[in-house]
């Protein structure tokens, strides 16, 4: 972070704290996409194993960008975060737009496909932070 980031900076989540979050927003996501795969597979029971198969994955990844982009910009928090008393700010303190955070939806969704690897880069970022928070530059800080 930069000298006007110095603030934010010390109340930058942690790599634990910020794994525990992980988990428990993992298992939440895990009812939302359930909810939205039922309608598909029984909508597309008859269609060519391939179609169908794209459709549930094109309509799931929606799913959780919707949810994500939905929470991260109403309120800065999902559910999980709530929890765990974090909050997803820009670098310079400020509400993520609707654009920022499908940019952010979009890099980190980059960095888990290519075997977590977004993730794992905050044990060698200077500051902590995931790959894709540096990229969309925005932060996870502990909230009040």
């Amino acid at each position: 972070m930069t000298g006007s980031n110095s603030t934010l900076s010390a109340a930058s989540a942690k790599p634990g704290r910020l794994l525990l979050c992980l988990i428990y927003e993992s298992l939440l996501l895990a009812a939302v996409i359930m909810a939205a795969a039922l309608p598909v597979v029984m909508l597309t029971a008859n269609w060519h194993p391939y179609a169908a198969r794209a459709t549930l994955q094109t309509v799931l990844l929606t799913t959780c960008g919707v949810y994500f982009v939905w929470q991260w910009t109403r309120s800065g928090q999902t559910l999980a975060m709530k929890t765990w008393h974090l909050k997803l700010i820009t670098q310079s303190g400020k509400p993520l737009t609707p654009a920022r955070a499908t940019v952010r939806y979009l890099l980190a969704l980059s960095g888990v496909l290519a075997c977590g690897a977004g993730l794992f880069w905050a044990l060698v970022d200077r500051d902590r932070i995931f790959l894709h928070d540096r990229l969309a530059r925005t932060m996870i800080i502990i909230s009040d």
